[in-house]
């Protein structure tokens, strides 16, 4: 990347993140270029440099962070490949507890799109999911199935978003292996946990 395109690239980082800020305040369709410009410290001209609007600003807004997402989950798992990798591991510590600590660390952030879902295209965050984690994990296994794949993974993510969001409204107060514990027991019964 030459000079000119890091700096192109760190203002639209700089108005991501200004965006981010804004919507912990208010509601996406009350935000103004105007208010995105003075949160980010760029002018209107650069703003129309990067956007059309609001909306694509938005779009690139949850890309950056999806990809910051699987940037800093793949350092994780970096040392298993696919090949080697079993649904039921989805279900055990080694993942989620980088998912909660991601969580955590952005909580403002992951408030905003539990609160700004539609904005957002939770859609593109699934199917972004289903190719990059659970078809090849499940292919490796013998699973081939779509429609199996399919209902394994909504079933997995929408238990685990419904315990991220009281975890979040709870401002992420529990401990991290505690809530762990709950999303493996969930999937997993252990008759004799808590005798």
């Amino acid at each position: 990347m030459n000079k000119s395109e890091a700096k192109f690239h760190n203002t639209a980082v700089k108005m991501n993140e200004a965006l981010f800020r804004l919507l912990e305040q208010k509601p996406f369709v009350d935000i103004s270029i105007m208010e995105v410009c003075n949160e980010a410290e760029v002018n209107r001209s650069t703003f129309y440099a990067h956007y059309n609007n609001t909306y694509d600003l938005l779009q690139e807004a949850r890309d950056y962070f999806m990809n910051k997402f699987f940037n800093n989950f793949h350092t994780t798992i970096n040392d298993y490949p696919v090949e080697e990798l079993n649904v039921e591991e989805f279900v055990s510590a080694k993942y989620i507890i980088p998912y909660l600590e991601f969580v955590k660390k952005y909580k403002g952030i992951f408030k905003v799109f539990m609160n700004n879902l539609n904005a957002f295209n939770p859609d593109g965050f699934y199917k972004l999911l289903l190719e990059k984690l659970w078809i090849p994990s499940c292919e490796a296994r013998g699973i081939t199935d779509k429609s199996v794949i399919t209902y394994m993974s909504k079933f997995y993510l929408s238990g685990m978003i419904s315990i991220v969001v009281e975890w979040l409204n709870n401002n992420c107060e529990d401990d991290i292996l505690f809530v762990c514990e709950v999303i493996i027991l969930c999937v997993r019964p252990n008759p004799s946990y808590g005798k």
